[in-house]
């Protein structure tokens, strides 16, 4: 069984800026999918997160077993890519998705921006010690939380504060117990996490009593095919090579790009509007996980 480590060849530089570029950009931009999704009626758990899921990470599975000739996971791999899609699939975008029926998906990126900051927390809990610079960043950027949660116009929505606070947690721990543990190679990592992840998401959604009433629009099944093409196989798949030939915290240095472009989107084309106290505290968090990215640059 293979163990998954940091990979012994450097990535190329050039492989590793267009993995992050991928990320950043196609990721910024699935807040609004999201919205667009919800507002065209189409099931947040069940469809959005859960059904997309299955439908890319089957696509990935097949290709990878029968084009590529790769091998099954084993059933210990099988069990870490479950643990993988309740953290990261079920915890951390499906409590995304369930926030933007009552927030915008401008917040929402906001509100994920502090993943990197948990993820260093979460990295010194298991042994790896942090800098000064290191901790003055994670202080900075949960100020800027603080301030997000308590100051702007997430206190209108008790239930979406709460979704926001969990949805980063779980995103952020599952993106660092997944060093070190025995799973499959990247891509075949990002296909079965998918289907694990997308089966947990129908499955709690079924259970939270989500059924169709109506047929969802045309713009709501463009937005879902947008986000299974570009969300979950091009940017999720990009996003797992990364945290399997870089480290975690660079990895996940998306999460202060995502908001500027999701703030910048849903502004130009869904007509969302931010108050000042909201953008001040978007702007802590990014200090606060810039101070923490140049921190660790400099190890």
């Amino acid at each position: 069984m293979a163990v998954v480590t940091q990979s012994p060849a450097a990535p190329r530089p050039g492989a590793v800026a267009l993995a992050l570029l991928l990320v950043y950009v196609v990721w910024g931009s699935t807040y609004l999918a999201i919205a667009k999704a919800l507002q065209g009626g189409v099931l947040p758990l069940t469809s959005v997160s859960g059904a997309r899921f299955i439908v890319a990470g089957g696509l990935m599975y097949g290709v990878l077993r029968v084009v590529r000739r790769m091998p099954r996971p084993t059933l210990r791999q099988w069990r870490n890519l479950m643990i993988m899609g309740f953290t990261m699939l079920l915890l951390g975008n499906g409590m995304v998705v369930l926030a933007e029926r009552e927030v915008s998906s401008g917040l929402a990126a906001t509100a994920v921006a502090s993943v990197p900051l948990w993820m260093a927390l979460f990295s010194a809990v298991r042994g790896q010690n942090a800098s000064r610079g290191e901790w003055l960043g994670i202080a900075i950027g949960f100020l800027g939380v603080v301030w997000l949660n308590a100051g702007s116009s997430l206190t209108a929505s008790p239930t979406g504060l709460v979704l926001l606070l969990i949805a980063p947690v779980g995103w952020a721990f599952g993106s660092v117990w997944v060093r070190g543990q025995d799973l499959p190679g990247p891509f075949m990592t990002a296909a079965g996490q998918m289907l694990c992840g997308g089966v947990l998401l129908v499955l709690t959604g079924l259970l939270a009593g989500e059924r169709p009433t109506t047929l969802p629009s045309v713009d709501g099944l463009v937005a879902v095919a947008y986000l299974c093409v570009f969300g979950s196989i091009v940017a999720f798949t990009a996003y797992v090579w990364l945290l399997h030939n870089v480290r975690s915290t660079l990895a996940g240095s998306y999460a202060y790009v995502n908001p500027v472009i999701a703030v910048l989107l849903g502004t130009l084309l869904n007509g969302e509007h931010f108050g000042w106290r909201d953008l001040l505290a978007m702007a802590v968090i990014l200090a606060g996980v810039l101070v923490l990215t140049l921190a660790r640059t400099r190890r």
